[in-house]
């Protein structure tokens, strides 16, 4: 299992500058991958592009731009861009949110979200592989071609959670990005769903990149009690409290790994025996020294 880092988080606490730091000192550490989400009015792309070509082969990802805002040719334009900016080491996550955010804050109706992602991939594929697509869908279409910036083509993941998603995800893409998904839950739906219909299709195993947010502490209860609050949302979502049932959680702040060193190793090894392919937390803590414990714990988990 390849471990990297999920920088998220730090978009709300330190910005853009303090996310592009995280992403050098975590390249530096040689972790295997980074990762940013589409948080608030922060493009991802364009975050990851400025970050620029240094050489290494880190991965950069979207984990993961919502697909209701952009047509798929505006974001195959954005990430073959952002994919010649970075040196060819793109990995294009994106996932169909959730249908209160579609609804009240798009204000479009959410229809066939299943659907809308067979079609949004039909043309975004396309586009990243040849610059070209002819798809005329129920949720999407686009006929054209255009010149791309580089050859080189983005990896595409998926945000899937249920059967049909992840056999989307398993047929059609490179793998799937889980947010707070916990070891349970991968190993007896998620691994298999998703292996099943890759190999089905007759395409490679897909990546299984596992996001969860870690904390070393000492005190581990108020750091549970923090992120059961900031995360308590997601409960009230179909898709994840799906997910929290076959774990056996009340909520994701029981998912999230909080405590000693000892006990964050140990819950990384039980993850690396799950089937997922990636882990890329969201390292926490309370204060300087809990994030530097955590990091230092994530770093030697690489090896």
């Amino acid at each position: 299992m390849r471990y990297g880092i999920n920088g998220s988080g730090r978009m709300l606490t330190h910005g853009v500058a303090g996310v592009l730091d995280h992403l050098r000192t975590a390249e530096e550490a040689g972790f295997a991958s980074y990762w940013v989400a589409q948080v608030g009015l922060v493009d991802a792309l364009t975050l990851l592009g400025a970050h620029g070509d240094t050489g290494s082969p880190m991965e950069l990802g979207t984990a993961v731009i919502s697909t209701w805002e952009r047509h798929p040719h505006m974001l195959a334009a954005q990430a073959l861009t952002t994919q010649a900016l970075v040196g060819d080491r793109l990995v294009v996550g994106i996932g169909v949110n959730h249908q209160p955010h579609v609804e009240q804050s798009l204000r479009l109706p959410w229809h066939k979200p299943v659907r809308h992602m067979i079609d949004y991939l039909a043309i975004l594929t396309d586009l990243l592989e040849t610059g070209t697509a002819s798809h005329q869908g129920e949720a999407w279409s686009f006929e054209g071609e255009a010149a791309k910036p580089s050859p080189g083509v983005p990896k595409v993941m998926i945000a899937a959670l249920g059967d049909q998603m992840l056999k989307v995800a398993g047929r059609r893409t490179d793998g799937t990005i889980l947010w707070c998904v916990g070891p349970k839950t991968i190993r007896s739906h998620i691994a298999p769903v998703i292996n099943d219909a890759a190999s089905a299709a007759g395409r490679p195993a897909p990546a299984i990149v596992c996001s969860i947010p870690v904390w070393v502490t000492d005190d581990p209860e108020p750091a549970r009690a923090f992120l059961a609050s900031v995360l308590a949302n997601y409960a009230t979502l179909p898709s994840y409290r799906a997910m929290m049932d076959i774990e056996g959680v009340a909520g994701l702040g029981d998912l999230s790994i909080v405590g000693t060193e000892q006990f964050v190793a140990d819950a990384l090894g039980e993850i690396a025996t799950t089937g997922a392919t990636d882990f890329t937390p969201v390292p926490m803590g309370g204060n300087p020294d809990e994030e530097a414990r955590t990091m230092a714990v994530l770093r030697s988990a690489m090896g």
